[in-house]
């Protein structure tokens, strides 16, 4: 049997944390996606740059898994990282083999700029909740999270 909540007192949605966690990380996320795009990129961007960066060699298809998109969006999604030079190809794919990438200084700078448009995301929650309620959300979001896995 589902509990399900009221609407709050005030018309609003139901306090259901499972609806809230949607709500608000549709609001994070176009908040991101829209300063994002000065820099001319996307979460998805974002997303290839910073499992490629801290795990050089990944396959498109792994990469893809830990963002959960396609391979072939991701392979659309490294091509443009390509041609606008924030990755490079260290080895051609060939029959069998799979193009070893690697983030370059450019990426590195975009991802520094993402990383600040999420800093500023941040920033306006915590002033919206305080440090010691943005200290306890983010605590208990890790636990909700599970860990990514490693690779050797």
């Amino acid at each position: 049997m589902t509990r399900s909540s009221p609407p709050d007192g005030d018309g609003g949605p139901p306090a259901s944390p499972a609806f809230l966690l949607i709500a608000l990380g549709r609001r994070v996320r176009e908040q991101v996606e829209t300063e994002l795009k000065a820099e001319g990129m996307s979460l998805r961007h974002l997303s290839a740059l910073g499992h490629l960066a801290s795990s050089p060699g990944l396959s498109y298809s792994e990469l893809a898994r830990r963002a959960g998109i396609t391979p072939q969006s991701m392979q659309a999604t490294l091509n443009a990282l390509e041609a606008r030079g924030a990755v490079e190809r260290v080895t051609e794919a060939g029959r069998g083999r799979t193009a070893e990438l690697r983030v370059t200084a450019e990426g590195d700078r975009l991802r520094r700029a993402a990383r600040r448009v999420v800093a500023e995301v941040d920033e306006g929650l915590r002033a919206q909740l305080g440090d010691a309620s943005t200290d306890e959300l983010t605590t208990a979001l890790r636990t909700l999270l599970p860990r990514p896995p490693q690779v050797n």
